[in-house]
């Protein structure tokens, strides 16, 4: 697969994404934390089960340890774009608070920028040709596309989860579930990082948010509960 197909898919994602937010505002956010507490939820669920069966009835399920690791690396690139989104990442600002408005706005955007470079390097390697990488042979060296790209291409299976069998004998499907069906997250989560650090940008540039993290998360929890006792 040409590695312009996902990088044009990752693209209609966040346009989508865009939009839906324009008009949705409530329901997109509604809908990322609904997918992140599934998420967490089928894995304390699959954790909770494997348990009661290996120790209660001494079988349980030969993938349900690969299973949770995928679950918990969705959980985490997914929650990446949206802790910037909402101002969750927790972040060291004592110095930056110490800067007039303007220096302090300044520094604000460069933090913002270095998140969506940070998420732009992982997603897309191609700035590797400027050190005199061949990144058009060497698949590794073209970032989390590059590497999604590879694994969609061989069809390579993971190690331990395993399609069912009437899935196998119905369908058609290999014995092993594909690693660009596990992988997927990886590209999208970067995407949806770098589009989320463009819109903590430009909040920061019209007045609208601060930084890009949450340094005074703790501060403002105790601020606003300091009479909580008295009541």
């Amino acid at each position: 697969m040409p590695l312009i197909l996902p990088a044009l898919s990752l693209a209609l994602i966040v346009v989508l994404l865009f939009l839906a937010e324009r008009r949705w505002p409530e329901r997109v956010t509604r809908l990322e934390e609904n997918l992140l507490a599934a998420l967490l939820a089928i894995i304390t669920l699959v954790s909770f089960v494997q348990v009661i069966a290996r120790y209660g009835f001494n079988s349980g399920w030969s993938g349900a340890l690969e299973f949770t690791r995928i679950l918990f690396a969705w959980l985490i690139l997914f929650g990446m774009g949206f802790g910037i989104k909402q101002g969750m990442h927790l972040g060291v600002d004592a110095f930056v608070r110490l800067l007039p408005p303007g220096p302090f706005r300044m520094v604000a955007l460069f933090g913002a920028f270095a998140t969506f470079f940070y998420a732009f390097l992982l997603l897309y390697a191609g700035w590797l040709v400027f050190l005199g990488v061949d990144v058009q042979t060497n698949w590794r060296q073209t970032g989390a596309l590059g590497y999604w790209t590879f694994m969609f291409d061989r069809g390579t299976g993971l190690d331990d989860l395993r399609y069912p069998v009437w899935m196998q004998e119905s369908f058609g499907l290999q014995e092993r579930v594909q690693r660009w069906i596990a992988y997927l997250m990886l590209p999208v989560g970067l995407a949806l990082l770098a589009f989320r650090s463009l819109q903590a940008m430009g909040a920061i540039w019209r007045g609208e948010r601060e930084l890009v993290i949450a340094g005074h998360e703790a501060e403002d929890l105790v601020a606003e509960n300091k009479d909580a006792l008295k009541d």
